[in-house]
């Protein structure tokens, strides 16, 4: 008897395992949706680009999936075209790909207790992921881990794919393909004013902008990227720091007036 009831239990677990895995597949995928247009659309353009420069589709399919970074994978084309500069290649790699460190912080509290999956959520998070993950509006019945190892998966998987599907079609492109290389600037500016969009308060969004435009005077076109993003951290912190404040400072005003209005009572 205690034997069947274990096996009993045992199957339940994994019963209610995977319908808490299913859930919250069901609840990513629509997120990704857009994301799965842009990314099939920029990734044949990036596996396009690989092959008309010389290269197989072995290369995109690998680089898709190992760098997993749109702009550095572009960019990285023109490096293996190059001379061999190891110096340069990993200072240029970091500048591109510095504001994933920033992405990283926000999302520290987002990935606690996660277990095995926080080290892929870390490991392939790009822009788009970082968007989705970020503000979505999760419901209470759906775990967090996985809606976020399912949107994370789904976006890799469509760049994968649109890359490594490029590459191969690349042998039957005839027309020009200068300037495909733009479609990530474009990508940028995409999401950038689907976040203004979605936000009441464009503090932020101003932030970025003023900071980019300041440091590109400043500093110039090869080396305002990283004074760029230590700028935004500074400012959001201060202002989140503020808003703490002012938050604060609200609810003790609303905290004195109910107890005014009891006291008025009695």
């Amino acid at each position: 008897m205690d034997s069947s009831r274990d096996s009993n239990k045992s199957i339940n677990k994994k019963s209610d395992k995977k319908n808490v895995i299913s859930k919250a597949l069901v609840c990513a995928f629509p997120h990704t949706i857009p994301i799965l247009a842009g990314f099939l659309f920029l990734g044949m353009a990036y596996g396009i680009y690989m092959n008309v420069s010389g290269f197989s589709f072995v290369y995109p399919m690998i680089m898709s999936v190992v760098i997993f970074g749109g702009s550095l994978e572009f960019v990285t084309v023109s490096m293996l075209l190059s001379a061999f500069a190891p110096i340069q290649t990993l200072l240029m790699a970091f500048m591109i790909q510095a504001r994933h460190l920033f992405y990283g912080i926000a999302m520290l509290d987002k990935f606690k207790n996660m277990g095995w999956k926080k080290f892929y959520l870390i490991y392939a998070m790009c822009d788009e992921t970082f968007s989705v993950n970020y503000s979505a509006e999760i419901p209470e019945d759906v775990d967090r881990g996985w809606f976020y190892f399912w949107v994370t998966l789904f976006n890799q998987i469509y760049w994968v794919g649109g890359a490594t599907f490029g590459g191969l079609l690349g042998n039957l492109i005839t027309f020009d393909t200068k300037g495909l290389d733009f479609v990530m600037t474009a990508m940028f500016v995409v999401i950038f004013m689907e976040q203004w969009s979605k936000e009441k308060n464009h503090m932020s969004e101003l932030i970025g902008m003023i900071a980019s435009v300041a440091c590109l005077l400043i500093f110039g076109a090869d080396n305002f990227l990283i004074p760029t993003m230590v700028v935004i951290v500074v400012m959001l912190t201060m202002l989140r720091k503020y808003d703490e404040k002012r938050a604060l400072k609200e609810s003790g005003n609303d905290t004195i007036k109910e107890d005014l209005k009891e006291d008025a009572v009695q």
